[in-house]
């Protein structure tokens, strides 16, 4: 599976030449956002390591090439380069799609950085998480903009929240949802990442 037969969502302009990945791994502007206001650290791939047992359903591989402050992991799915689809796989026993390729999960974490906290919440109620995040990080909107210039993208061209929203609610009803099904040791399928999304967040 690879993202030509998916939509891409939002567009933030195109990926630099050499990849997104080793801009994640390796500036200081783009880590300043990403490890530790978005919780997606790709800085080390030698810790990368999912757990035993842990596999897609429909035996692709399930390549591990970041991590969050918790343990949890961000996934590529299938054979390829940046394009193929993101999951995220939490060592709560979860899983779900978060982007079909790299510069979508790049997008959906410049605009909503707190995406973990969406299910089941109104827009009023995220939007009170959205200010708590920015309490607690004051400079978060000087470190998206410098990860995004560092990135190479035009930041008018990034997707709204509600659209990054909905991209992400659309993933995790289709059929890339199907396509990404996490397994774990019994080969019972995890749990869904986001069991519920409010349909405020639709962009039809």
């Amino acid at each position: 599976m690879n993202g030509s037969t998916a939509p891409a969502g939002g567009t933030g302009g195109p990926p630099r030449p050499e990849g997104l990945l080793p801009l994640l791994a390796g500036d200081e502007d783009v880590i300043a956002f990403f490890a530790w206001v978005a919780d997606l650290d790709a800085t080390d791939p030698a810790d990368h390591e999912l757990e035993d047992g842990v596999r897609l359903a429909s035996g692709a591989r399930l390549e591990q090439f970041a991590r969050a402050s918790t343990g949890d992991a961000f996934c590529f799915v299938g054979e390829g380069g940046e394009e193929r689809p993101v999951v995220y796989v939490s060592l709560d026993g979860e899983a779900g799609p978060l982007a079909v390729g790299l510069p979508e999960l790049v997008r959906l974490c410049l605009v909503v950085p707190w995406w973990r906290d969406v299910p089941g919440r109104t827009t009023e109620e995220l939007r009170a998480v959205a200010d708590a995040y920015r309490e607690d990080v004051p400079d978060l909107d000087e470190r998206r903009d410098r990860a995004v210039l560092a990135l190479g993208l035009d930041p008018a061209a990034l997707p709204s929240e509600a659209t990054a929203l909905a991209r992400l609610a659309e993933l995790n009803r289709g059929p890339v949802a199907t396509a990404c099904l996490v397994v774990g040791y019994e080969d019972e399928p995890l749990d869904p990442l986001f069991p519920e999304f409010r349909t405020e967040f639709r962009t039809d």
